[in-house]
């Protein structure tokens, strides 16, 4: 059996990927520039779709998400709130 969606989402990161990019004052489109300077192609659409939870993220995406917010990827995917934990 597949599944496709978790309580309704396709990732677990989305809100955190939001949270740590409004707290370095980052646009949609400044977010998908850096992740594109890192060699991954995204739109600021790709930013929004994963923020609202209607995209998977790769591996490879988690990774560099992480990198370009300066948060760990165990942040990004678990359920706690504080941004420096």
């Amino acid at each position: 059996m597949k599944i496709y969606t978790y309580k309704g989402k396709k990732n677990l990161c989305g809100e955190k990927i939001r949270m740590a990019r409004l707290n370095r004052r980052m646009t949609q489109s400044d977010l998908a520039a850096q992740i594109q300077i890192q060699g991954v192609t995204m739109e600021r659409d790709s930013i929004s779709r994963i923020e609202i939870g209607t995209r998977f993220v790769t591996d490879y995406e988690l990774k560099i998400f992480s990198k370009v917010l300066g948060v760990s990827m165990e942040w990004l995917t678990n359920n706690t709130s504080p941004l420096n934990e």
